[in-house]
């Protein structure tokens, strides 16, 4: 992970570039190689990843609910036979 990516606002980021960059963080504070204050920036860092990860999944949720809302059975006769 490089330090552009440490420092690319989140809300920014793709859910795949998110999904790296979090794996990336695990990675270093389980190598337990970092100082402590850039431990905790990580895992600052980390946490506000997760938040996002959340929110981008929920709103897909939702989208998904809303599109099959749209073609239940008792509102498209043709979705019965699938």
């Amino acid at each position: 992970m490089t330090d552009e990516a440490h420092n690319s606002p989140v809300e920014e980021m793709s859910f795949g570039e998110s999904i790296k960059e979090l794996e990336g963080i695990v990675a270093l504070l389980e190598g337990g190689q970092l100082e402590l204050e850039e431990s905790l920036a990580r895992y600052e860092r980390g946490v506000t990843l997760i938040r996002s990860l959340q929110e981008k999944l929920s709103s897909a949720e939702q989208k998904v609910t809303t599109l099959l809302g749209e073609i239940e059975p008792e509102n498209n006769p043709e979705a019965e036979e699938l």
